[in-house]
Formats: structure tokens, C-alpha cells, sequence
């Protein structure tokens, strides 16, 4: 299906077992600089599920020397020139659950057996659909949810940086913030998807790696969606 034909048919759902593209804009910019090529688990109106196994190339952000944007210090992390690079996924898979129009998404974390480990509640841009994927951006503040029910945020420190540098301006980092505080009241009533079991999951051993296509970087159809 191309660009034009999904505009033209509006929403289209994925069977499971497709593979498309997990994206992110950079911020302050349009240019895609996170790309994960995954397998669709489930798509419907309630629910978009994406799995990405380990050993899977993937396009990632990198500092213009080299090195991650974690290894370079917080005051200028967001300032340094930056590049991309690709890299394979290393260590277990991950299994992203995302609802229609909501500004987040929960990842689930297993170890290399399978014991499960912990949920983490990443703040972004509602996902936009166009042919062969999904586009978000990611808003830094995040939150870990264990187990036991407890959690906690993550990231309050990039989070600080991020609006001090520019990226996110007093009303997005509001929307965020509020966005939060959406999640985590879903957190405390155990809510979806915490509560649907998706701990228990597995890929299909059947599912191919999925490739990265050398037009990753490619502007789909879909507009930048606001943050809430």
C-alpha cells in the first residue's frame, strides 16, 4: 500500500504477523531519528501491540563523535551535534502497547528466561499512522511500574533539560506532565494494559527478524500529532 492509497482509505489496520516501522521525530524537528523495524502482535481500535526482537537492526540517535547521548554529560546532552547510527537490538525483545490517540506508551521487559521484570510508561506524542508505520515523539518523563504495583518517575532530570535547552516549550511540558498524571491514575486502578496479562506473552517462534529497509528515513503521509 503506498502513502496515497492509505491517505485515501483513512485508517488501515495491520494483520498480526506484519512487519512495519517503529519511528520517532527528533525533537524541535521533523527528521526521524529513532527507527525500529517490528512485527505487528495486534491492531485494532482498542489497541496497537509491536514487537521487536532482539538482534533487530535499528536506527538510533548518536553523538557526532561516536558515542551515545548518554555518555555525554546532561548540561550539553541535547546541545552536542548529533548524528544517527544503526545497531542491532541487543539483549530480550520488547513488547510496545499503544492506544489510539493516547500520549503514551507501555513497554513490557523481560529477562533473557522470560522472568518478567517491569513495565515502563513512556511519555510521547500520540501515535500517526501512515503506510508502512507508526510516528511519535518522544517527551522524555517517564514512569517504571513493577510488579508489586509500585513505580516511579524516570528521566525528571532530561526532562528539566529538554524545556531549559528549547525542545519543549511551558504548554507541551504542561501537556506532558498532565499526560502523566493520566497514566499513573490508570497505574493506580490497575488498569490497561497492566491488567490484561500481556506479562504471559510470547512472539511466534514463526516470526522472521524484520529488516531494516534502506529508506527508513523516508517522510510518510502522517502529521505531527499534538501531545494531547
Amino acid at each position: 500500500m503506498t502513502d496515497t492509497d492509505f491517505a485515501a482509505h483513512g485508517t488501515r489496520r495491520w494483520a498480526p504477523g506484519t512487519q512495519i516501522l517503529w519511528r520517532y521525530r527528533e525533537n524541535g524537528g521533523d527528521a526521524i531519528h529513532i527507527c525500529r523495524p517490528v512485527t505487528v502482535v495486534r491492531d485494532d481500535a482498542e489497541l496497537l501491540a509491536l514487537w521487536l526482537a532482539p538482534g533487530t537492526v535499528c536506527v538510533r540517535p548518536a553523538l557526532a563523535d561516536g558515542r551515545l547521548p548518554y555518555e555525554e554529560p546532561l548540561a550539553t546532552r541535547y546541545t552536542a551535534p548529533r548524528t544517527v547510527r544503526l545497531s542491532p537490538w541487543t539483549g530480550p525483545g520488547i513488547l510496545s502497547l499503544a492506544r489510539p490517540g493516547q500520549p503514551w506508551s507501555v513497554w513490557l521487559w523481560w529477562d533473557e528466561s522470560w522472568r518478567f521484570k517491569s513495565w515502563y510508561v513512556n511519555l510521547e506524542s500520540p501515535h500517526s499512522r501512515w503506510a508502512r508505520g507508526v510516528d511519535s515523539e518522544d517527551h522524555f518523563l517517564d514512569i517504571d511500574v513493577y510488579p508489586d504495583r509500585t513505580w516511579r518517575w524516570r528521566d525528571e532530570d532530561e526532562f528539566a533539560q529538554a524545556q531549559q535547552d528549547g525542545l519543549m516549550d511551558a504548554d507541551q511540558a504542561g501537556q506532558v506532565e498532565a499526560a502523566g498524571r493520566d497514566a499513573l491514575a490508570s497505574v493506580v486502578a490497575w488498569g490497561a494494559p497492566f491488567r490484561d496479562g500481556w506479562e504471559d506473552w510470547r512472539p511466534d517462534p514463526a516470526w522472521p527478524v524484520p529488516e531494516l529497509p534502506d529508506d527508513w528515513g523516508r517522510v510518510g503521509s502522517a502529521r505531527r500529532v499534538p501531545s494531547a
